[in-house]
């Protein structure tokens, strides 16, 4: 039996694409069904349906073999016990600093003022600040982040942002971007040795398919 972890929304929608090549077919979407381990048209291959910062930890420790992390979720979860053969290069965002449009951030940053920073991405946020010389209070929420400066809970905000419409919608401006993201897939190490056979051809499908959809993308 092979388990595949794949979070719901936009991994899951572009990863299919790639289940598709290897033959792999999900017999229900995770976005109507309340089921979170999913049968495929193959009896010897399921999809269980985690949270995206839960996937690495669902594949490092044997619960699934391999699955599709962002590389946000990889970054915070550390990578222990994991291969990362492959950029798929889909679910593409960045890692940004935002705030209101009426806090002068720049101008903060260049007074050495320290920052409250609210955030899911406290492993990103620490480095990425102390990287710049900025001093910060790491403030840990896990939703509605674009809330927190609104409601005078924060300075600013570091969260993904893709199109940047929620951004806009509350009026907050884009001032630093510290990541690009994509889509990985990885491998359990210990999965790896004990079904390789099972896995190789599933991998070597996604690395064809990447070549063909996304012809520049490169190794991790």
């Amino acid at each position: 039996m092979i388990t595949i972890a794949l979070s719901k929304g936009r991994i899951f929608t572009e990863t299919l694409p790639f289940l598709a090549a290897a033959g792999v077919v999900p017999l229900e979407d995770p976005e109507t069904s309340r089921k979170l381990l999913i049968g495929t048209n193959h009896p010897d291959i399921r999809i269980v349906v985690v949270r995206a910062s839960d996937v690495p930890t669902y594949v490092q420790y044997g619960a699934a073999d391999m699955g599709v992390a962002g590389k946000d979720s990889l970054y915070e979860h550390g990578g222990a016990g994991l291969y990362v053969p492959l950029d798929l290069n889909i679910a593409k965002c960045r890692m940004c600093v935002a705030c209101p449009r009426d806090f002068d951030y720049h101008a903060k940053v260049r007074r050495g003022a320290r920052l409250r920073i609210a955030t899911k991405f406290m492993k990103y946020s620490r480095n990425y600040f102390a990287k710049i010389g900025v001093h910060v209070d790491l403030i840990k929420l896990y939703g509605s982040m674009e809330l927190a400066p609104i409601a005078g809970l924060s300075d600013a905000i570091v969260d993904l942002v893709s199109s940047g419409a929620t951004l806009r919608a509350n009026n907050l401006v884009e001032v630093e971007q510290i990541d690009t993201i994509s889509s990985r897939l990885i491998v359990g190490q210990a999965a790896m040795k004990l079904k390789t056979s099972e896995l190789l051809p599933i991998i070597d499908t996604f690395e064809k398919t990447v070549k063909y959809v996304h012809p520049n993308s490169l190794h991790c």
